[in-house]
């Protein structure tokens, strides 16, 4: 139930994000919208196995009308009578990323995105509510998603409680790092053609056993065809990779390869 819900809280906010409704504001993000990212992921569980402290007034989507107990690392969210007002503050925050500012993008996204983990404004989901708004927002704002994998989970949790005491910069690089992940990995190729270059990590292939170390080797041999950067950087095009996957496994005469040119 909790995939069920988180699923189709997902495809609710990448709807909006790309075609909002007519009842939106105009605005980035409004309330109503994260009332309803609460109740799209939480109501299938929910309906199965309610929070057992939650009353009548805790339902999916609702504030939480509870204190919540100091998290381990010391962070205390505020008591539950200050949540609507803080959460209206914090809308009027996320509306503002639009504007200009002397304090980086970047650093923007990861003080609103601790800020509402610190709010904490429900009883139970609001992890996966602030990951999935956070997604909303970078959507809207032109930028690919920001996908917290399973094996980043200690990262995230650790640059979370940095944020906590006010030091914003381990968040905001995970979120860099997984928006620049996101776009090599689904954008990238989704949009290039089979003989456009783009980085060797728009090429990785996992099914295919095509990872993003063995395009490098291949690339530093000269079995894979693909040009270097100034930077350093190597770019391939998907007809490469699939001529080098051909062609992998046949012997290579002389004792060094050369690049085809």
């Amino acid at each position: 139930m909790e995939v069920i819900g988180y699923g189709a809280a997902a495809k609710w906010v990448y709807g909006q994000a790309l075609e909002p409704g007519d009842w939106t504001t105009g605005d980035l993000l409004t309330v109503q919208e994260v009332r309803t990212v609460h109740y799209e992921a939480m109501t299938p569980v929910w309906n199965v196995a309610p929070h057992p402290q939650a009353t009548p007034a805790e339902t999916p989507g609702n504030w939480r009308q509870h204190d919540i107990q100091p998290f381990p690392e010391g962070m205390t969210p505020p008591p539950f009578p200050e949540v609507d007002h803080r959460m209206g503050d914090w809308v009027s925050q996320v509306n503002q990323l639009r504007g200009s500012s002397e304090t980086p993008f970047v650093e923007r996204l990861a003080i609103v995105h601790n800020g509402f983990e610190r709010i904490h404004p429900y009883l139970d989901g609001n992890g996966r509510t602030g990951r999935l708004l956070l997604n909303l927002l970078l959507v809207r704002l032109g930028y690919p998603l920001a996908i917290v994998f399973k094996n980043e989970r200690a990262r995230y949790l650790k640059a979370m409680r940095k944020g906590d005491q006010g030091d914003y910069g381990p968040l905001g690089e995970l979120i860099a790092r997984a928006v620049t992940n996101n776009l090599y990995r689904f954008v990238v190729p989704a949009v290039a053609g089979p003989a456009r270059l783009v980085p060797l990590a728009s090429l990785v292939d996992v099914r295919a056993g095509v990872t993003a170390t063995a395009l490098r080797a291949a690339a530093e041999r000269g079995r894979l065809r693909a040009q270097k950067t100034d930077s350093g950087a190597w770019l391939s095009s998907k007809n490469w990779v699939a001529e080098y996957q051909r062609n992998k496994h046949r012997r290579v005469k002389g004792s060094n390869a050369k690049r085809s040119e």
